[in-house]
């Protein structure tokens, strides 16, 4: 039976894989979103889904109460489409989270009330209390460590700096930071869609389409929480954001840069923590009811 598609019919050759990471086991074939016999049923990763994956297929995830930890990465014919069959990940809402706690015994007193840890990356990051990104203070190059009020972090001298509340410590909150580098990494596809998945805590970016990637499509998204960019769009690449939600991202919400050409069509650019778009070369342009015209670098 033909499966369909957001962007039409799929023809027989084509596969569903599906994910689930609460039912799913990655030595089942991923053929059903339920358990079939000794072999059928869901895998549990997406990383195993993308190597038993090839051109045209679909990746299909399961909502679950656990989001997904991983960073993937898509690349060449294997994890291409065409224009009438696109390689797809569908993500029905699931989460992909690159952050993970903060071990307790990392925590180090830097005076006045203040704690310190030293991460494995350094560059960007973000900080996050039971799941939502801590108001931060930007350290200055050349300036001396920021103020932090209660509840407030700053990430300076190759540490992260966190002040909690007066008669409490690091230890006693739910605090989690970005770890894995990038959500899903896609280099050298052709025709990708990405639908209905939030992307957050990774400690570069939630997508980056890192070069030669062509007619790619991501719907649906929620990017957020992420190091440097909630969507970053590098290289000679091209892609397009549908209806996506982006914010809470250190550096940009969107990233772009090199001879890129990225089209942000009914999207919502949160720029709260950080400028909307930052270009450092390429084409943006950003069109809802009124039409397209080309942001500001």
């Amino acid at each position: 039976m033909a499966a369909i598609s957001i962007c039409g019919l799929r023809v027989s050759s084509a596969s569903d894989i599906f994910v689930n990471n609460s039912s799913g086991d990655d030595r089942r074939d991923g053929t059903s979103a339920i358990v079939l016999g000794g072999a059928g049923g869901p895998i549990r990763s997406l990383r195993r889904a993308l190597q038993l994956a090839n051109r045209g297929d679909r990746v299909i995830l399961a909502k679950t109460d656990q989001p997904y930890r991983e960073s993937v990465t898509l690349q060449a014919g294997r994890h291409s489409g065409s224009a009438d069959q696109p390689f797809e990940i569908v993500g029905n809402g699931a989460i992909l989270d690159g952050s993970h706690e903060v071990p307790t015994g990392v925590w180090r007193h830097a005076g006045d009330r203040v704690y310190r840890f030293r991460p494995s990356r350094m560059a960007y990051h973000n900080l996050f209390l039971e799941g939502k990104p801590v108001t931060r203070q930007r350290a200055a190059r050349g300036e001396l460590r920021p103020q932090l009020n209660p509840l407030e972090w700053c990430l300076y001298d190759r540490h992260v700096y966190f002040r909690p509340e007066e008669g409490r410590t690091p230890h006693t909150y739910a605090l989690s930071h970005t770890t894995l580098p990038v959500g899903i990494t896609l280099y050298e596809t052709r025709h990708v869609v990405i639908s209905d998945l939030t992307v957050q805590g990774f400690q570069l970016d939630g997508i980056q389409a890192h070069d030669s990637v062509f007619d790619a499509t991501l719907v649906g998204l929620t990017c957020r929480g992420n190091g440097r960019s909630g969507v970053a769009i590098n290289g000679a690449s091209r892609v397009t954001l549908v209806a996506c939600l982006i914010g809470d991202n250190g550096v940009a919400q969107v990233h772009a840069d090199g001879y890129s050409h990225t089209r942000i069509i009914n999207c919502d650019l949160l720029p709260k923590s950080a400028p909307a778009i930052v270009r450092r070369g390429g084409e943006v342009l950003v069109r809802r009811d009124d039409g397209a015209t080309p942001t500001d670098p």
